[in-house]
């Protein structure tokens, strides 16, 4: 899998991270995922399709984490992950499909977005839209753990 379609997604999650909820998140070791089990509670998926490739991400959050994110940008206390939080989701998948679309855009491609779509359960599947490689990359908050997949053809 080429870092060139996988660093802009995780450059605008750790960007919108940081503008919408004021956290910087600490990234963890990528790796190559083997399943499509989720490791969090809540996954929001979003494709970028292009005539150079398609990519398929997902956001997956765990309860502790979405909260703490979910409250710091509602400026409210979520207790549960809800349809609030879903709709959370939701917007997130969408500002990450959009900046990682933007940062595309600057090294030359051209992809068009999906609409979001959101898994909610614990050990959900994260089902790709795209055949290829799974990297995973684990994410620390102070409230707990996050984590971005990116799937990509060869």
């Amino acid at each position: 899998m080429d870092a060139k379609f996988i660093n802009p997604v995780l450059k605008a999650v750790v960007n919108i991270l940081q503008t919408m909820a004021q956290i910087t998140p600490q990234p963890g070791k990528p790796e190559i995922k083997a399943d499509d089990i989720a490791c969090g509670v809540i996954s929001g998926f979003i494709d970028l399709s292009g005539s150079d490739a398609r990519v398929s991400v997902a956001v997956t959050f765990s309860k502790e984490a979405i909260l703490d994110i979910g409250s710091r940008m509602m400026h409210m206390e979520l207790k549960e992950v809800d349809d609030i939080i879903k709709d959370l989701v939701g917007e997130m998948a969408n500002m990450v499909a959009g900046g990682a679309k933007a940062n595309l855009q600057e090294a030359g491609y051209d992809f068009d977005l999906t609409l979001p779509s959101i898994v909610v359960g614990e050990a959900h599947q994260v089902k790709h839209s795209v055949e290829g490689v799974t990297l995973i990359m684990p994410f620390s908050i102070e409230a707990g753990q996050f984590y971005v997949e990116v799937c990509a053809p060869g």
